[in-house]
């Protein structure tokens, strides 16, 4: 199967030299079919030892390694038997491996301690991914998340500057000094304008957040942080593209005496109105809003959203800015052509946080204009983060057996897929699908996208129950 060749590993063997790391070999997770490495006999439980005498730290590593033309690579087999194998192919054609994981070697995990923090903010005793606080600036460039810079070495400054690992997400908080650090509680933290300079510099650019807590980072320090930021944001180079808004969000989990205060209505009113007439400053300065307010203050304030147009490019749509405006538009559109009656009769329900019921109350009141088809809608609370206007993605197993246990449900249950941990049946709680549907004594259907959503709840496609997951 294998074609076996002899080479010699790099001594260095890193893509920066005289760095020590520990590297494990990449796990495959799966193999694409009719590509390269089915071809060559690659297959799920093998790993990847080396690549051209270089040991991939992780999946940045990889990728670059990979877009030589000619490939020396050593595999360990899933029977740990390790292989030394040639592969010549076009240039930047990839192989068609996807990976257990995306980092090799160790986790950079977090060492500030957030009095917000999510983390810190759930109950004891669940599964421990729920647990591991990452600050790491690779998982950062590869799929958004946010980090501090605290924690960065000066050989983690060196490799984003020398690979251009750009954009990066960083969550700032706040510009002042003694405010970040008491926000982060870490004397690192109140660098933050000089790291921002130094990415100017490298030519890194950045999306910035800040999570607002009331009496700590609100009224002038926020908008010194904004206008800060802004400076970094110019006609001849961007650095700073964006900056999203944050509202912060307790559960009844969190310490006590956190110095800590919940968003109330009022208060969402008068920060939007703060952000807003800020943002039609930088409109006229840098001709671009700059900064936006996530969903959340809208809802919370029980204002409309902003029009779509206003979100500009939807910088920051990944972090709830913009992201259910972008969703009512995707289902409007998916409800301008709808049947006037459906075949066979039916009667679903359709649950979503209460943040966001009233929201999508207009596409349920088309939906039931459908001749034979009842939808009913649920926005529920959530008594598990003990929270009474909760996200969609942050409602629980829990919260929909509390939720719908005197409700009609009629066939089943519609629920999106940001409910559940992803490529999996298991909610936030740890509670699976199966457990839920027992108490309830129905059936759980999971939605995706805004094609899926209508189609499945008028019955177009059948959805798919996620119920067999290893």
């Amino acid at each position: 199967m294998w074609q076996e060749i002899n080479y010699k590993e790099d001594s260095k063997d890193l893509l920066v030299p005289n760095i020590t790391y520990k590297i494990n070999p990449a796990e495959i997770e799966s193999i694409e079919v009719n590509s390269i490495a089915q071809e060559i006999g690659f297959e799920s439980g093998d790993s990847i030892i080396s690549i051209n005498g270089k040991k991939p730290r992780d999946l940045i590593d990889y990728q670059i390694l990979i877009s030589e033309e000619i490939l020396d690579i050593s595999v360990l087999d899933k029977n740990h038997k390790i292989h030394n194998i040639s592969i010549e192919k076009d240039q930047d054609v990839n192989l068609g491996i996807n990976f257990k994981d995306a980092l090799f070697d160790s986790i950079k995990q977090c060492n500030n301690k957030c009095p917000f923090c999510f983390i810190d903010q759930q109950p004891i005793g669940k599964r421990k991914s729920l647990y591991l606080k990452d600050d790491d600036y690779r998982l950062s460039f590869l799929y958004g998340s946010y980090l501090t810079l605290t924690n960065l070495k000066k050989e983690d400054w060196k490799r984003i500057s020398t690979q251009k690992l750009s954009p990066l997400f960083v969550s700032v908080h706040a510009t002042d000094p003694g405010t970040r650090e008491k926000l982060l509680k870490n004397k690192k933290a109140g660098l933050i304008l000089d790291q921002i300079s130094w990415f100017e510099k490298n030519s890194i650019q950045i999306h910035a957040q800040i999570v607002v807590c009331p009496d700590i980072n609100d009224g002038k320090i926020l908008e010194k942080s904004i206008y800060d930021l802004a400076e970094f944001y110019k006609k001849t180079s961007q650095t700073v593209l964006s900056v999203a808004i944050v509202p912060v969000g307790l559960t009844k989990f969190r310490p006590e005496n956190d110095g800590l205060k919940s968003i109330s209505s009022e208060y969402a009113i008068k920060t939007i109105k703060q952000v807003e007439n800020i943002q039609t400053s930088l409109q006229i300065s840098l001709g671009t809003r700059f900064c936006w307010l996530a969903d959340e203050w809208y809802l919370i304030a029980g204002k409309n959203l902003p029009s779509y147009k206003t979100y500009e490019n939807m910088p920051q749509e990944s972090n709830g800015v913009g992201s259910i405006r972008s969703f009512l538009k995707k289902l409007t559109s998916k409800t301008k052509h709808l049947p006037k009656r459906i075949k066979k009769q039916r009667k679903v329900c359709w649950i979503v946080g209460k943040l966001v019921y009233e929201a999508l109350i207009p596409t349920v009141k088309k939906l039931n204009d459908i001749d034979g088809l009842t939808i009913n809608l649920y926005g529920l609370p959530s008594v598990y983060w003990g929270q009474e206007q909760v996200v969609t993605g942050l409602l629980t197993g829990e919260d929909l057996i509390t939720g719908l246990e005197d409700k009609d449900l009629g066939e089943g249950i519609f629920i999106p897929s940001i409910m559940l941990k992803l490529n999996t049946d298991l909610f936030l709680d740890d509670k699976n699908v199966s457990q839920v549907e027992e108490h309830l004594n129905t059936n759980i259907h999971i939605l995706d996208d805004a094609d899926d959503i209508i189609n499945n709840l008028i019955g177009i496609s059948n959805s798919k129950k996620i119920l067999n997951y290893a």
